[in-house]
């Protein structure tokens, strides 16, 4: 594979992977306990960046295949068992935000009831140093139909959960303040969805910690001027007091600098290849490991301990030894997703392979 990242899979059983540097979605079928797939096609290319994929409705029987790219939401008209798209995309968001930097993942997830779109944009700087400055009269008016904390200039729309009908129209910001929000899970039995996100760098090697959380409507999340509350960037200090005390904190944080990117909830009861009862519920994560900390951490899948549908606030390793040493790893995880037969399956761009983790019966 090229560069996969984002892991989807269909109702029907069928598993998608966005092959992102490659430009295009890719479609394995594999038979339920089968450790590779019996077919591979490309599903849709020349695309730009791809990322996110949801299936819509994304209850029964669904019509669309939604794929997030750089700057764009697109649809391919779907019916299951499609190894091909069958129709032209069709472009539902034609532009996002300010693409010309930053961080390029969008990814999407539809609510428990399908009547919304939500769609994450990240950050196009570290700590918004190209945004410039507003007077607290330009901020009052800026925010008076937006979330307070949402970030302007060509940072407009981005750190941001966005939130569209179906169709496309009616954009908002649902949360603000979330640095990179890579990939987003709703939960089993719940309307709550989740994200993982990737905090700012350059505070020393434990700082800041990256995260998952249930994003809330309304919230802020504190990028780029706090962090984790009322802890305020030392870099952008007195610049928003108005914003003391609104900041959310996220429910799970990890170790600095991991690079959280994928998130799946562990809903799978039965199956050949089908975990024990008590990883029900629980959520597994891909770190895909640091680019600037002094000792090397992340390159692995952790398993986020969730209790009655809560999270404790714990996680422990599932998946390791990509790492050689300090110096070189030879794989990075980055999507993850649950198959039919209950294996875990896990996309690594650093060796270019789709991993699949089946519990030994």
């Amino acid at each position: 594979m090229s560069g996969p990242r984002s892991i989807r899979v269909a109702p029907n059983g069928d598993i998608f992977v966005a092959e992102t540097w490659r430009g295009q979605i890719t479609v394995l079928r594999a038979n339920d306990g089968a450790g590779e797939p019996a077919e591979t096609e490309v599903f849709a290319d020349d695309l730009e960046q791809p990322f996110g994929i949801a299936f819509y409705p994304s209850r029964g029987t669904p019509e669309w295949v939604y794929v997030a790219t750089l700057n764009s939401v697109l649809r391919f008209p779907y019916e299951s068992g499609d190894l091909v798209a069958r129709g032209a995309a069709e472009v539902i968001v034609d532009k996002l935000a300010d693409t010309t930097a930053g961080h390029s993942t969008r990814d999407i997830v539809f609510s428990r009831d399908d009547k919304s779109m939500f769609v994450s944009v990240g950050s196009q700087s570290n700590i918004a140093e190209t945004m410039g400055t507003k007077t607290a009269s330009e901020i009052r008016s800026w925010e008076a139909n937006r979330i307070p904390g949402a970030a302007w200039g060509n940072e407009t729309n981005r750190a941001d959960v966005l939130v569209f009908t179906p169709d496309g129209r009616n954009e908002a910001i649902f949360a603000s303040g979330i640095r990179n929000c890579l990939s987003m899970a709703l939960q089993p039995r719940s309307d709550a969805f989740w994200c993982v996100t990737n905090e700012r760098d350059l505070l020393g090697d434990d700082l800041v910690p990256d995260y998952a959380t249930v994003v809330k409507k309304g919230a802020f999340y504190g990028w780029p001027w706090y962090y984790l509350g009322n802890h305020e960037d030392p870099r952008l200090q007195g610049q928003r007091p108005d914003l003391a005390g609104q900041v959310t904190v996220p429910d799970v944080l990890f170790q600095a600098h991991s690079a959280a990117l994928g998130i799946a909830f562990y809903d799978v009861s039965s199956g050949p290849a089908a975990f024990p009862a008590e990883y029900r519920g629980d959520a597994f994560v891909t770190f895909h490991g640091s680019w600037n900390r002094g000792v090397r951490t992340g390159y692995k899948v952790v398993r986020m301990i969730m209790k009655d549908g809560v999270a404790t606030g714990a996680y422990e390793d599932f998946l390791t030894g990509f790492v050689i040493d300090n110096d070189s790893a030879w794989g990075r995880p980055t999507g993850v997703a649950v198959a039919h037969d209950g294996a875990l399956l896990v996309s690594d761009d650093g060796s270019n392979t789709l991993w699949r983790v089946a519990y030994d019966q």
